[in-house]
């Protein structure tokens, strides 16, 4: 018996991909999530890549000319094609270990995602080593992932903030029923804290100094009175040079990419039918992605909506923990993936 499932398992399993403009998520069969490693790729100048994932991004604005460090996801979509692949292969690589076979992929996309950008999305996991390549909406893998009643007749609204992206979904029946997708998510409230830096202190920083910012004394809502000291380089001087900002003063640089995703949920309650609006008021809403961990985010979301918010557990993986139960239980939700044209 011990040789069969030796044998049993050079065969390849399911694979499910949440392929996110900051990091990248892979769930195998059976298995769980087994890689959770940064979009990121490092490249030769002959185009020849020197690593993928964590030890990429170490390299993000470090690197000499001759090797390029960069993100080839753009506001949840493939921005540049052939790096998306190498890192896909590189992925399902790791992933798929000694098994001889080729895997199924799920891949989890944005609900506003395009026919074009859905093509260019099945492409490059086939090119990368995909034998059949299904997908599902995040939000509804979101969803699924945290525990949500996604097949019965009850109203349920994901707010699934990601890298690239925030999806705001009323979802009930296997389907999603109303969504909003806007393409504003952690990178821009990053950009955002970056921005205001340059133009109040005329300091230049990188975005990984920017991120730790949004992850050290970042808030949505006025909870926060920490300081932070910030190295950088003078714009003007052209020398490297120490500020120290107030969480306060972060809130107020994130304010406009804050105020589209709570505009984005407006929208989605504002086209809400009345009788799934009603089994919000008694659950509300639930909120995951990585910007559910920006700290004052879900009371902020309370204040400007008047309902409950529910930070779901483990937010960061709950999209790609939704894909692995549709991977695991295929035939119970083969309803939720996105039809194949």
């Amino acid at each position: 018996m011990g040789l069969i499932r030796s044998f049993l398992g050079l065969f390849s399993s399911d694979i499910a991909i949440d392929l996110g403009t900051a990091n990248t998520l892979v769930y195998v069969k059976d298995q769980g999530v087994v890689i959770d490693e940064p979009s990121v790729v490092a490249l030769t100048g002959s185009n020849t890549v020197k690593a993928v994932g964590i030890e990429a991004k170490r390299m993000l604005g470090r690197t000499p000319e001759s090797i390029r460090a960069l993100r080839p996801m753009r506001d949840g979509v493939i921005a540049d094609f052939e790096v998306t692949e190498q890192m896909l292969s590189y992925f399902i690589r790791k992933s798929n270990g000694r098994q001889l076979a080729r895997p199924r992929v799920l891949l989890c996309v944005p609900s506003g995602i395009t026919e074009v950008e859905k093509r260019a999305v099945r492409d490059s996991a086939l090119a990368a080593g995909a034998k059949e390549v299904l997908m599902v909406y995040e939000p509804m893998a979101a969803a699924i992932g945290a525990s949500l009643p996604v097949m019965k007749p009850i109203g349920s609204i994901i707010v699934d903030i990601g890298g690239g992206t925030s999806e705001v979904a009323l979802i009930s029946l296997g389907g999603v029923v109303i969504n909003t997708s806007i393409r504003v998510g952690g990178d821009e409230l990053d950009e955002s804290i970056d921005k205001y830096l340059r133009k109040t202190y005329n300091l230049l920083v990188g975005e990984q100094t920017a991120e730790r910012i949004k992850l050290r004394i970042g808030t949505a809502f006025d909870i926060g009175k920490e300081t932070m000291e910030i190295r950088g380089r003078d714009i003007i001087d052209g020398v490297p040079r120490v500020i120290e900002v107030t969480a306060a003063e972060i809130r107020q640089a994130m304010s406009d990419p804050l105020g589209a995703i709570v505009r984005a949920v407006h929208r989605t309650l504002e086209r809400t039918p009345s009788e799934p609006a009603a089994d919000l008021i008694e659950r509300g809403l639930y909120l995951a992605g990585g910007g559910a961990l920006l700290r004052g985010f879900d009371s902020l979301l309370h204040e400007k909506t008047g309902l409950n918010i529910t930070v779901v557990d483990r937010p960061l993986t709950t999209v790609v923990s939704g894909a692995g139960k549709i991977i695991d239980n295929l035939e119970e939700f083969r309803r939720v993936l996105i039809p194949t044209t």
